[in-house]
């Protein structure tokens, strides 16, 4: 904060009543207006000190003294000139210069400066006291030309006097307090506090006194203390909530003269629960649909309190209501409303109002104020019930009838009934939800709501059925109410009883009369109340020649017994047994079972040893599942089986010699094997030059493409008759080239592939021109024209000359 600016008559003013303080402060010392003052270093009157210099001469102890002009300086010096401090004098000084008096410690050379000569001390510079109360300096006297100390250096001492150049200040600005409303006269607020960086040991300059300056009568402040208290009682929130006090702190203990600083305080009255909840109106008035539902809010009511926050928290409750029953109320928190919720539903031909009286009181009293402040309020709140075309209502909530399973069609079965509830009492008409029955089962009459079947029912395929009939207003089908009806199907004896399982019966060839082999069990799909009782017979047909009967058990089983003492199963492996099981329910039911039993090989114990393979089967005990696992067991072997014969004979198939896509005619295979000769290349048909004959099989060649070619000329008189009977090299080369043909790895037309066999030569002999003079008269090459165009130069050279030959002769 930067320092206020003084006027120059007030620093004088000052400067005087200071040097005044000062005197009256000297006198005070009972030396009167004494301007020197002699320190002696060391002890007063000793004799001298003991040892030597560097020289070796022997020291001896000297006064010297301290000649002081006053023993402060004042702060803020206003001057012109340097402020003088004192002066340094030694006894040792004879004025004629040989002493220099030098000056170390806080501030020597910059703040306070020492005349060698003389020694005297100025200050060069204002000097605060609040920056720094005192200084320590340390002086000493030497020899100006050898520099030796001739005084031992002494330390003093030079304090700073304080004068009033400081404000008070607060400690905060603002502040921020609470007071509860309605607190009593004196209540303590806060406590403000005030700082003076003057001197307070020193006059008055730091004593600071307390005032009001802004806040009154509301409150007032101590003025020693600058404790703020109410000066009002029973201040009220609700009236008046915040208030801004400014507070003044002035040294000098108030005097004129004295320096001051303010702050401000901000005090709010906090909230107590002093003010009850209040309802606007005594009255209130709402409408109601009849149709509103239960749970459904029908009126929300307010009640204001002028408390905040925690006190102005409130509840409701109905005290009285002419519908005990049909309403509740509570309260939203969030708004501190209270909310009437519907708790049965609304009927406009039986009670058109509904009237309650509600309560609000406060959630959170205050002791302090229920003895002369009211915590509740109370309201009547009337209901207005208003009529709604409603659909119509059913008598029940739901229907449940029963049926005999074997009732004729349009039989009725049972009815429903409903009504409109509202005054017009519209007729009402009656329908099946046909979703709830899409086999179109049932019916109900329209008009008297009779439900009836439109087609027989079977208990054991669906013993339930459960529909939806509609009833809706004639005057609005709009407006419509759903009923469920149960439909339960009661069982008739219409199903006659059946083996419970399937049996694999055998009979072992060496067993005995009335012998049992099998017991039988039997079921039934009907559900008589008593429950099942069933009898077992043997079928009358088969009663007199049968090899088994059956004996009851009379408990829903029978056995099969034998009636001889041996079978034979080469005679015959297999019996039939009808068995009759009958119900005892009426009218009884009754089915005729075949029983099936095997002749087997047993063991002295009757273990089946030998039977035929379908009964083996089924005695070993094998089940269906275990059947199939076995099956699936020897597929799965048989395809790992296939699987690895495919991959063995995949990797002994030959890879593709030529697997690219381009052109690859005119290329030449090696098979690094030295080849047979003209009958050994694949490029042509080598039978052709052995034996002309075989062009008749019209075979086309692999290396060009097919071209229509005129039907070749048989020349075979210039072929010896051993060359055209060659059958085993024809044979040889056909057989090769068929497998070329059939090979998708052989080298595609204008390849050349050699054959491991050596052939006796060409019919043609050498087609060279070397040996074409000693062969002129004995070959004849106008059959190479028909060989293809391949042949056609070779055709032009020698079969040409022979024509010319022959035209010449």
């Amino acid at each position: 904060m930067a320092r206020p600016q003084k006027h120059p008559l007030q620093i004088w003013s000052r400067t005087i009543l200071l040097l005044l303080v000062a005197w009256a402060y000297l006198c005070s010392h009972g030396n009167g207006l004494r301007s020197l003052r002699r320190i002696t270093a060391g002890r007063q009157g000793g004799t001298g000190l003991t040892g030597q210099d560097a020289n070796g001469v022997p020291l001896k102890r000297s006064k010297r003294g301290w000649m002081w002009n006053q023993f402060f300086l004042l702060e803020e010096y206003t001057g012109l000139d340097h402020q003088y401090v004192g002066k340094l004098h030694s006894d040792g000084d004879r004025s004629d210069g040989s002493i220099r008096y030098v000056l170390s410690g806080d501030g020597a050379g910059t703040l306070f400066v020492i005349d060698e000569n003389s020694g005297d001390i100025h200050a060069t510079k204002r000097l605060d006291r609040e920056e720094k109360a005192y200084y320590t300096l340390r002086a000493k006297a030497v020899n100006r030309i050898t520099n030796t100390s001739l005084e031992g250096e002494s330390e003093f001492i030079i304090k700073i006097h304080d004068i009033n150049d400081n404000e008070p200040k607060f400690t905060k600005d603002p502040y921020f307090a609470h007071v509860p409303e309605m607190s009593p006269l004196g209540t303590v607020v806060m406590q403000v506090t005030a700082t003076d960086a003057d001197d307070p040991t020193y006059g008055n300059s730091a004593k600071v006194v307390y005032s009001i300056l802004l806040g009154q009568p509301y409150f007032s402040v101590e003025p020693n203390t600058g404790v703020i208290r109410t000066a009002l009682p029973n201040m009220d929130r609700e009236t008046k909530e915040n208030y801004v006090v400014v507070i003044q702190a002035k040294d000098m203990a108030g005097q004129m003269g004295g320096l001051s600083g303010t702050t401000t305080v901000s005090i709010t009255l906090s909230d107590v629960n002093d003010n009850p909840p209040r309802f606007p109106k005594s009255l209130y008035e709402f409408k109601v649909p009849e149709s509103t539902e239960p749970g459904w809010t029908v009126a929300v009511l307010r009640a204001t309190d002028a408390d905040i926050g925690r006190n102005a928290e409130m509840s409701y409750r109905i005290t009285s209501s002419d519908s005990p029953t049909m309403f509740d109320i509570s309260t939203n928190r969030s708004t501190q409303e209270g909310v009437v919720t519907l708790r049965k539903p609304l009927d406009f031909e039986k009670k058109r109002t509904h009237t309650l009286r509600i309560q609000v009181e406060n959630s959170n009293p205050d002791a302090g104020f229920l003895h002369y402040v009211a915590t509740t309020d109370e309201a009547t709140v009337k209901l207005i019930v208003e009529d709604v075309d409603e659909p119509p209502a059913f008598d029940r909530l739901s229907y449940v009838m029963e049926v005999k399973e074997d009732a004729d069609a349009g039989t009725i079965i049972g009815s429903v009934s409903a009504a409109d509830p509202d005054s017009s009492r519209s007729p009402v008409r009656y329908s099946i939800d046909r979703r709830t029955d899409m086999d179109r089962v049932f019916n109900v009459h329209p008009g008297n709501g009779s439900v009836f079947m439109l087609r027989t029912l079977d208990r054991e395929e669906n013993p339930w059925h459960n529909i939806s009939v509609i009833a809706t207003e004639f005057n609005n089908p709009r407006l419509m109410s759903r009923a469920p009806v149960y439909i339960r199907i009661l069982d008739v004896n219409d199903n006659a009883p059946t083996f419970a399982t399937y049996y694999e019966t055998f009979v072992c060839e060496n067993a005995k009369a009335n012998q049992r082999i099998q017991t039988v069990s039997a079921t039934d799909a009907d559900e008589p109340v008593g429950g099942h009782r069933f009898f077992f017979s043997l079928a009358h047909e088969a009663s007199g020649k049968a090899n088994f009967t059956i004996r009851d058990n009379k408990d829903n089983t029978a056995g099969i017994l034998t009636r001889r003492n041996s079978y034979n199963r080469l005679q015959k492996s297999t019996y039939l047994v009808p068995v009759v099981i009958s119900d005892g329910d009426f009218p009884m039911q009754s089915s005729t079972n075949t029983l099936t039993v095997r002749v087997c090989t047993c063991d002295r114990e009757g273990n089946m040893q030998l039977c035929n393979q379908e009964a083996l089967v089924l005695t070993a005990g094998l089940s269906t599942g275990a059947l199939m696992a076995i099956i699936i067991c020897v597929i799965i072997l048989l395809m790992i089986v296939v699987l690895f014969a495919a991959l063995r004979r995949q990797q002994r198939k030959k890879e593709p010699l030529i697997i690219s896509k381009e052109d690859v005619r005119d290329n030449v295979v090696s098979y690094n094997d030295e080849g047979g000769g003209e009958e050994d290349t694949q490029a042509f048909d080598i039978g052709t030059l052995r034996n002309p004959e075989a062009t008749e099989e019209s075979k086309q060649r692999r290396d060009i493409k097919p071209e229509t070619l005129h039907p070749p000329v048989r020349r075979t008189m210039f072929l010896p008759p051993a060359h055209r009977d060659n059958a085993d090299v024809r044979d040889f080369i056909n057989q090769r080239l068929q497998d070329n043909d059939q090979d998708p790895t052989a080298p595609p037309y204008d390849s050349l592939a050699t054959y491991a066999y050596e052939g006796s030569g060409s019919v043609a002999e050498s087609l060279s021109s070397l040996g074409s003079i000693t062969t002129e008269g004995e070959q004849d090459y106008n059959y190479l024209s028909e060989w293809g165009p391949r042949f056609k130069k070779l055709s032009d050279m020698y079969g040409g000359e022979d024509s010319d030959s022959c035209r010449d002769s």
